[in-house]
């Protein structure tokens, strides 16, 4: 006689049926069933290697070096940055479709490769909360949802630590960064983020976000969170730009 199947499993797989999961690099249904994303799309995802830069988390190629060129060039507000894969045209295209399809499901496999990679390191860190880059509310309301929030929900039921919105706020509607060079964006930033004043026993932030691209948001966010008293700013995304 085989064993009643627990009511959860029922359910699981039913929506399994219904709306099965696709995978978040080519959109179609993963297989074998039971996977976050298709092995083969695995491979095309270029995941960053040590060595890493000790502020941003980007690759570096020199072992001797501890900073990117761009984190010695312009120090920042963060430090032990944790950055997932490489922002490459596959890392892009699955980022839009997050962001601009709704597929925030696909934050489910990026979630968990991001605890699965750098649990150990937050651990021991051991930041007193999460909290996601936040989105303007005109933004907020065409979108639905804010893919670092959702980013952060996942990470704070894998890791047990608390997520907080309620603190940093994003007042200011800006200009698209992608259309800004790295000067311009952090001048396009400044005095977008606000943040209240943080309790005595949130001095450690992990704050989550889905790209990084020259650092301009992290490093507003950071500034603002710092001010608010916060003591360090421990960045983590999914992906991380290019550049040395």
């Amino acid at each position: 006689m085989h064993p009643i199947m627990p009511l959860s499993r029922l359910y699981a797989g039913f929506l399994d049926l219904l709306y099965p999961r696709r995978c978040p690099v080519c959109s179609e249904i993963v297989m074998p069933k039971g996977n976050l994303i298709c092995p083969d799309c695995m491979e095309k995802l270029a995941f960053v290697r040590r060595p890493v830069c000790k502020c941003c988390g980007k690759e570096i190629i020199s072992p001797e070096a501890e900073y990117c060129f761009d984190c010695t060039r312009h120090p920042h507000s963060f430090d032990s940055g944790m950055a997932l894969i490489n922002y490459n045209d596959t890392a892009s295209r699955s980022m839009a479709l997050i962001k601009y399809h709704g597929r925030r499901e696909y934050l489910d496999f990026y979630s968990e490769a991001m605890f699965r990679r750098f649990g150990p390191a937050i651990r021991r860190l051991s930041p007193d909360c999460i909290i996601p880059v936040p989105v303007h509310k005109s933004r907020l309301k065409k979108r639905g949802f804010n893919q670092a929030q959702e980013l952060g929900i996942r990470l704070s039921a894998k890791t047990g630590i608390s997520m907080r919105t309620e603190f940093l706020k994003r007042t200011k509607k800006t200009l698209p960064q992608k259309e800004l060079d790295a000067g311009a964006r952090l001048k396009n930033l400044e005095q977008a983020f606000v943040c209240g004043r943080l309790p005595s026993g949130i001095r450690t932030v992990l704050l989550v976000d889905d790209i990084y691209t020259t650092g301009s948001t992290m490093e507003a966010c950071s500034r603002a969170l710092k001010n608010a008293g916060a003591e360090r700013i421990i960045p983590a995304v999914i992906c991380i730009g290019s550049g040395r």
